[in-house]
């Protein structure tokens, strides 16, 4: 499900050794099995006091690789690890120990990857027009009117059985909120003194009697 964007809302709450997702470089990542694989060692402590937490500090953007800095002693590039040892990086001092990685290190591991981190959380209105209910949930720049309709289920179960308009006018359900015309503007109000939740876009619900059930 690499098209699937998440919050970083969404990424914090998997904080644990037996539920532990981080970010990097744009991506989501879901280490549980690690953290199995290195359950007890020193290694993996790092990765689990910044589980729900995004690490992209580090990598190395430009080559999606492990952040490297001259050592001070031997004068070599070696990986930085400012948090203490994690896997798949050997130590930076020579050791009888060392052995060359044989496999591709886990930063890299494309099996571990859920999805990409939006760009941009945006706030969004429902309003319920049969009931007049209404609720603003967050969502993802990148995020289609679909995969708002499955994020708005927590507030009503059958909210893919509605018409969702905007403004009056039919949008697209393939497309994203941006790609439908309905901009997130907060950068304006806030460069004209004015708070980011000034104007919140709205999109109505409109009730279908389809005889869908929960």
């Amino acid at each position: 499900m690499m098209d699937r964007y998440y919050l970083p809302t969404e990424v914090v709450i998997h904080n644990s050794p037996k539920d532990c997702w981080v970010s990097y470089l744009g991506g989501v990542y879901d280490l549980t099995d690690l953290c199995g694989l290195y359950q007890g060692s020193d290694q993996i402590k790092p990765i689990l006091a910044h589980a729900g937490k995004d690490i992209s500090h580090w990598f190395d953007h430009r080559v999606n690789d492990i952040r490297h800095y001259v050592h001070p002693v031997t004068g070599v590039a070696v990986p930085y690890c400012p948090h203490g040892p994690i896997p798949d990086v050997n130590p930076a001092a020579p050791t009888a120990s060392w052995r060359p990685l044989d496999r591709c290190p886990w930063w890299l591991e494309e099996r571990y990857k859920i999805g990409n981190l939006t760009r941009n959380p945006r706030p969004c209105k429902v309003l319920n027009v049969l009931v007049g209910t209404q609720a603003v949930i967050s969502v993802c720049e990148e995020d289609n009117i679909e995969r708002i309709q499955e994020r708005f289920l927590g507030f009503n179960n059958h909210g893919v059985s509605y018409t969702w308009k905007f403004e009056g006018k039919d949008i697209d359900s393939r497309c994203t909120l941006t790609e439908n015309g309905i901009l997130d503007e907060r950068d304006r109000f806030i460069a004209a003194g004015l708070p980011d939740d000034f104007y919140i876009p709205c999109l109505l619900c409109y009730y279908n009697d389809d005889l869908t059930e929960a």
